[in-house]
């Protein structure tokens, strides 16, 4: 039998531990639930933050779980249970309403989108599976960041700076980051519009899983030429129906 290479072990344990939190740790943290030495664990995260499989927040010396990490996981992705269990009622949501919709989850302060169902005759759209967005301009992503802790959502966020933009629309300061996720938590819903893509507008509804971390939304070219009321209804029943499937 091969004979096991410590260092590859403890970056997988690291990889693990930073996968199962629902928010970054500090190094020292890491350290101490894994066993490792705090120089071991620091040099480890280095290298893994050099190729994309962990991300530091320097402002708040914490370490996540990076990007790399899910394009490694990309194959099971497409056959994980999410994925699988959305994809027929989001096709139906589709069908429904005749506008596109689609599947994402939160990875770091930005969201990937898992599935992508696009409607007959509807404009092209940025988003496709495997695409990554800033969260806090998309509806899902700010359907999922409302139902974070004011204190993982600072960690995302660290500074203004972090508040990218696509367009001329989308929060400028943080204060307005937080206004958005607080009226989203109040409604159940979110919304963007021209903030990904110019002339485009999207809603949201966060998806009741256990790590609270996706969120089903529909896209159109606005004006919407439905009752948003019913959008939103058979948005929120597509929701209820991939919650159902998943317990």
């Amino acid at each position: 039998m091969p004979r096991p290479v410590p260092a590859a072990t403890a970056a997988l344990q690291v990889l693990r531990y930073l996968s199962a939190r629902t928010s970054p740790v500090p190094a020292a943290r890491i350290a101490s639930d894994l066993g490792l030495a705090r120089s071991t664990t620091y040099h480890l995260l280095v290298a893994m933050a050099a190729e994309s499989f962990v991300v530091h927040y320097p402002d708040d010396q914490l370490w996540g779980v990076g990007v790399a990490a899910w394009e490694v996981g990309q194959g099971y992705t497409r056959q994980a249970p999410l994925t699988r269990l959305a994809r027929l009622p989001i096709a139906r949501l589709v069908d429904s309403l005749g506008l596109s919709a689609h599947l994402a989850v939160l990875l770091g302060s930005e969201v990937v989108y898992l599935v992508e169902e696009r409607a007959a005759g509807r404009a092209r759209l940025v988003t496709d599976v495997g695409v990554r967005l800033p969260a806090h301009l998309t509806a899902t992503g700010r359907a999922i960041l409302a139902g974070l802790s004011p204190a993982q959502v600072r960690a995302l966020y660290p500074s203004r700076t972090s508040l990218v933009r696509r367009t001329d629309v989308g929060p400028q300061t943080l204060a307005e980051l937080r206004r958005l996720l607080a009226e989203t938590r109040r409604r159940g819903w979110s919304e963007e519009d021209s903030e990904v893509t110019e002339g485009f507008a999207s809603v949201a509804v966060r998806l009741d899983s256990p790590s609270n971390l996706a969120a089903v939304a529909v896209t159109w070219q606005s004006p919407l030429e439905l009752d948003p009321g019913l959008v939103l209804d058979r948005l929120r029943g597509t929701a209820a129906t991939i919650e159902a499937r998943l317990r």
